[in-house]
């Protein structure tokens, strides 16, 4: 199914949110990376991957209700959850974050008629 665009929201300075939102969020990704690669608390680099990938769901949630039932919009549910099991389960965490990676990928190159699929 297409994805509908005639319901999203919109307000001004919405892009400029969402371009800094994602900017913190794939500096935390980086710092979580090298943090787990390297040995060290991780703790901080998925506060910052999780505050921020919350804080562009909720602003593409209120944007457009519709994606909570698609399956880009789940996968991101459960890959916040995955991230708030990394700091409960450290000794996962490395686990995790590459299975956080490949669902990423997988649901950012997907093609539109897959990630926009209505699950429910």
């Amino acid at each position: 199914m297409a994805r509908q665009r005639g319901n999203v929201r919109d307000f001004p300075g919405k892009r400029w949110l969402n371009l800094g939102l994602r900017t913190v969020h794939i500096a935390g990704i980086v710092l979580l990376g090298a943090a787990l690669l390297g040995g060290t608390d991780s703790s901080q680099g998925a506060i910052i991957a999780f505050v921020s990938g919350l804080g562009m769901f909720a602003s593409d949630t209120w944007a457009n209700p519709v994606q909570l039932r698609e399956v880009a919009g789940f996968g991101v549910l459960v890959k916040l959850g995955l991230v708030a099991g990394m700091v409960l389960q450290p000794s996962q965490a490395m686990n995790i974050f590459w299975l956080i990676l490949v669902i990423s990928t997988l649901l950012s190159h997907a093609p539109g008629a897959l990630r926009h699929r209505q699950l429910f």
